[in-house]
C-alpha cells in the first residue's frame, strides 16, 4: 500500500478512536492543525515501519548471497586429472635401454658411445654399433608409446573441459565460480606436462639417433684405418680349382 494511502488509514482510525472516547452528548471539536500534526506523526511511524522492513529484506538477501558465495562446487576433476598424470608419468617410467636418469647415460657414453677404442677389437666395434642401434630403436618406441598416451589423455579432457565450463555458468557463488577456475587450470597445467612430457620423449629418441649417428661416424673412421693400415700385404699363393 503506497505511503499517503497508509497515512490516511491511520489518521482515520486515529480519528474513529478519539470519537469512540468522546462521552455522549459531548461536542467534538475539529482541530485542523492537530489532526496534520497528527497525520505527519502517523506518516513518520510507517516510514520508520517500512525502513525497518527494508533492512531486514536486505539483510536476509545478503545472507541468502552469503551462503550462495560458500556453496561448494559439485563437480571435482582432481582425480580424472590425477589419473591422467600418473598414465603419462608411467609411460615414461617404461622408457627403455637409456633411463632418464644421469648415471645411466654417463655409463653409457662412456662405454659404447664415447671414442671408439683403438685397441677395442673388431667384434668389440660391431657389438657396441648393434647396442647402440638398439638405443636409437628403443628411444623412438618410446616417444610413440608417449605421443599415444597423450593422444588417449586428450578425450578425456575435452570432457572435463565440457563439464567445468558448464558448471562455471551455472555457478551460483563466488566460490563455486573460484573452484571452477582452480579446475580449469589444473587441467590446463596437466595438459602442458604431457606437452613436456611429450617433448622430453622426442628430443630423447633424437638425441640417441643423433648420438648413434656421431659414435658410427668415429667408428667408421677407426675401421676404416685400420683397413689401409700397413700389414703383409698380397702374397700369391696356389689354389686348386679343380681335384683330379
Amino acid at each position: 500500500m503506497p505511503l499517503p494511502h497508509r497515512a490516511i488509514l491511520a489518521a482515520a482510525c486515529a480519528a474513529t478512536l478519539l470519537a469512540a472516547a468522546s462521552p455522549a452528548g459531548a461536542i467534538v471539536v475539529f482541530d485542523p492543525s492537530n489532526y496534520a500534526q497528527n497525520v505527519l506523526t502517523a506518516a513518520r511511524a510507517l516510514q520508520q515501519v517500512n525502513n525497518q522492513i527494508t533492512s531486514l529484506q536486505n539483510q536476509a538477501q545478503s545472507l541468502i548471497n552469503q551462503a550462495r558465495n560458500l556453496a561448494s562446487l559439485p563437480f571435482s576433476s582432481l582425480k580424472a586429472l590425477e589419473d591422467q598424470v600418473q598414465k603419462t608419468r608411467a609411460l615414461l617410467q617404461q622408457a627403455q635401454r637409456l633411463a632418464y636418469d644421469v648415471q645411466t647415460i654417463d655409463q653409457a657414453f662412456s662405454t659404447r658411445y664415447g671414442a671408439v677404442d683403438v685397441s677395442a677389437s673388431d667384434q668389440t666395434l660391431v657389438d657396441n654399433a648393434h647396442e647402440r642401434w638398439r638405443d636409437s630403436v628403443a628411444g623412438f618406441e618410446d616417444a610413440l608409446k608417449v605421443q599415444a598416451g597423450v593422444v588417449g589423455n586428450l578425450g578425456g579432457a575435452r570432457d572435463q573441459i565440457s563439464q567445468l565450463v558448464g558448471a562455471s555458468q551455472s555457478a551460483s557463488g563466488a566460490l563455486q565460480a573460484a573452484q571452477a577456475g582452480n579446475q580449469l587450470l589444473a587441467l590446463q597445467t596437466q595438459q602442458l606436462a604431457d606437452l613436456a612430457a611429450l617433448l622430453a620423449a622426442q628430443g630423447r629418441a633424437q638425441d640417441l639417433e643423433a648420438a648413434r649417428r656421431a659414435a658410427a661416424e668415429d667408428q667408421a673412421r677407426e675401421q676404416l684405418r685400420r683397413f689401409l693400415a700397413p700389414g703383409q700385404g698380397y702374397r700369391a699363393v696356389t689354389v686348386s680349382m679343380f681335384h683330379d
